[in-house]
């Protein structure tokens, strides 16, 4: 008889947005589906308000943990359309993809983000605009509404996260990292790679001069009229930043050893390991680490607990196999799982670049002290993606057709 075993876990209350599991996942993706034609490409932009029916389709979250893949996604949707009628929508699953492998091959883009925003905090700390900001009291109407939506939802519109950090930046004057910090903060859905990169491309630097400047109009339009906002910036200077790395290389992972005893480790970064890996390992036992110190605020904390403990039970099910949830990603709590099972090796899928990544790293390190082996596997999803992401994302378009051909014919 299968086992779940399960540490002590806080659960906190259910996002009423988002039901944190894998089959409601599946629920949302088959409900859009028909929708993702002309009725998304027509729709995409207008943000209805919270909690309001509209053209898109929400699996960010789902997305982010990979309860859902990209390759899932797009399947479901090619199977409603044709890729000229979906493409648009296509297009914005495979923004994510772009994003992390352009973050992947220049990790040191996120090391200077982290650095410039502690920078910031320090020189910012307690001023009275930031507070004004992140409390929505800027006067702002629309402004002032999204900042309530995301802290009490967890979620905002994609086009009002672009007047939001436009906002932030260019009318208030404010840091962008402390923005992108504050998305991150909030964001369910908030990754290293789409947070960071989106907020350097509105400010300017990630498509060196060119911005994203809100309008009242524009504003007005596509929120149905809710707002009509005043006093927002009619110009402004693109950000300006030393130079950046060059891209290096996609680093080489480590194949599994078959030979070896293992348990498998999932981390929140991909909580659908049976889809990469298959049916075919044996082993001795799993774990779901849902580290809390790995993510940035309470909303992501809970969506990842319940995520966590979905996908362990899938796990089992799916290895035959024991699974636990952990609440710490060290050597720690998983050599605690693999040493008295007599494992020698821990397979786990590969983390893009961000907390868990580096975790990964520590990890690798310790393990090999207790002699096990730390096999990380990516896939081919990302393989298929993250080499083509050297340049803009106009370069990396070109690439989506044979990317589609190759992975879903696999």
């Amino acid at each position: 008889m299968l086992q779940l075993v399960c540490l002590q876990v806080n659960f906190l209350k259910p996002n009423r947005l988002f039901a944190a599991t894998r089959g409601a996942a599946l629920e949302r993706l088959r409900a859009f589906a028909p929708r993702a034609g002309r009725a998304y490409a027509e729709g995409r932009n207008t943000d209805p308000g919270a909690e309001q029916p509209g053209a898109v389709s929400k699996l960010s979250p789902y997305l982010r943990y990979r309860l859902v893949t990209e390759r899932e996604v797009v399947a479901e949707v090619l199977a409603s359309h044709g890729f000229d009628e979906a493409e648009k929508f296509i297009q914005e699953v495979l923004w994510r993809s772009y994003w992390k492998g352009w973050l992947e091959m220049r990790p040191g883009v996120w090391r200077r983000f982290l650095a410039e925003r502690d920078g910031d905090q320090e020189r910012l700390h307690g001023a009275p605009t930031v507070r004004e900001a992140e409390e929505g009291r800027t006067g702002i109407d629309c402004f002032d509404n999204w900042v309530q939506e995301l802290v009490q939802t967890g979620y905002l519109h994609n086009h009002a996260r672009m007047w939001f950090a436009s906002i932030w930046i260019f009318t208030l004057r404010l840091p962008w990292t402390l923005g992108a910090d504050f998305f991150l903060r909030h964001l369910i859905d908030a990754d290293p790679a789409s947070n960071t990169l989106s907020w350097r491309w509105v400010a300017g630097l990630q498509t060196p001069g060119k911005i994203y400047l809100a309008t009242p109009d524009n504003i007005a339009r596509y929120t149905n009229g809710r707002f009509a906002p005043r006093g927002l910036a009619v110009s402004a200077n693109a950000l300006v930043e030393a130079p950046l790395e060059k891209p290096v290389p996609l680093a080489p992972l480590t194949a599994i050893d078959r030979s070896l005893p293992s348990i498998l480790l999932a981390t929140h970064e991909d909580l659908h390991p049976e889809s990469a890996i298959g049916d075919d390992p044996a082993f001795l036992s799993a774990v779901v680490a849902a580290d809390p110190a790995l993510l940035w605020g309470e909303g992501a904390r809970q969506f990842v607990s319940s995520a966590a403990a979905d996908a362990a039970t899938r796990i089992a099910g799916h290895f035959r196999c024991e699974a636990s949830l952990a609440r710490t990603l060290d050597a720690v709590a998983i050599a605690a799982v693999a040493l008295p099972a007599g494992a020698r090796q821990v397979v786990t899928l590969h983390a893009p670049t961000g907390p868990v990544a580096d975790a990964l790293t520590r990890l690798e390190r310790e393990l090999a002290r207790h002699d096990i082996r730390l096999a990380i596997l990516r896939r081919s999803w990302d393989d298929a993606c993250w080499p083509h992401a050297r340049k803009g994302f106009f370069a990396f378009k070109e690439h989506i057709p044979k990317i589609l051909g190759e992975e879903l014919r696999a």
